[in-house]
């Protein structure tokens, strides 16, 4: 193992994570991929074989991300990582207004939170801390939600904003070690996050303003999500982001670029005016 690059993937249970495993394994590499279930380790270990190592661990739990770090040292007998890809993450809806702490504060702890704890403790394996002469990469899954933010998404926009601003800041500060972090935002992806937006609870929120709107989006989510991208197609992104020998710092992966550049070049307000009457919280 300690002979090929090997690359530690957070949460690769399914979608974007589970399609970069699928890739970077198919391209020789050995993938040391976070689940939080000993189901999805032994299944993931049966369909990518001797060159997948499942790692248990849930992303906000230090102990446990320290602990799958110190595997990983062992395991690459003094070889570097070729890289971390912080893909774990989860999506939390609802308007800013009526939304539970709880639930704000599960959001950036997933999303925010375990991006820096598991880059603190899988970084040193990447030459961070001193000079290699073959340092690895740092990609952090972000979203055209990172600059872009539907209303109702505030919490899943919020991580994904910070993760931009993280990126940047933690790319100039590992300028001495060499080790370079790219960001990849995908749009929408066939994966089990937008499944989910059938289980978004609007009842809750039916006696306010936002009622029908959440409706709406929650019928869009379900709509986009079945025309997405195929995971796998993130994955030749994320395989470009490590290997690349001059990567860009963002690479934008989605199925409708005209649309992700037009919310980037048009006036916010026009972009306002267009998604409030999209949702009905403007009228048509």
């Amino acid at each position: 193992m300690a002979q090929r690059k090997s690359v530690a993937i957070t949460g690769v249970s399914t979608g974007i994570g589970w399609g970069a495993a699928k890739v970077l394994v198919g391209k020789g590499f050995h993938v040391f991929g976070s689940v939080r279930k000993q189901a999805d380790a032994d299944r993931l270990q049966a369909e990518f074989g001797e060159a997948f190592t499942p790692l248990l661990f849930d992303v906000t739990d230090e102990a446990a991300v320290r602990a799958g770090a110190r595997r990983v040292e062992a395991a690459l007998e003094g070889a570097t990582l070729a890289g971390l890809v912080n893909n774990a993450g989860i999506a939390v809806a609802g308007p800013l207004l009526y939304l539970p702490i709880d639930e704000w504060r599960q959001q950036l702890e997933v999303n925010l939170t375990g991006v820096v704890i598991a880059t603190q403790a899988f970084a040193p394996l990447l030459g961070a801390g001193g000079r290699v002469a073959d340092p690895g990469r740092i990609v952090n899954i972000s979203s055209v939600g990172g600059r872009n933010a539907n209303p109702f998404m505030a919490p899943y926009c919020t991580t994904k904003f910070g993760l931009e601003g993280l990126s940047e800041s933690l790319r100039r500060e590992l300028l001495p070690f060499g080790v370079d972090v790219v960001v990849v935002a995908p749009g929408a992806v066939a994966t089990p996050i937008w499944d989910k937006a059938d289980q978004i609870d609007t009842t809750r929120y039916a006696n306010t303003v936002y009622g029908a709107a959440l409706d709406r989006l929650r019928a869009y989510m379900l709509q986009i999500g079945k025309a997405g991208l195929a995971p796998e197609k993130i994955g030749e992104a994320i395989h470009t982001a490590l290997t690349a020998p001059s990567p860009k710092v963002r690479y934008v992966v989605s199925p409708s670029p005209m649309q992700v550049l037009m919310t980037e070049i048009l006036p916010k307000r026009t972009v306002d005016r267009i998604t409030g009457k999209r949702l009905g919280l403007l009228p048509g």
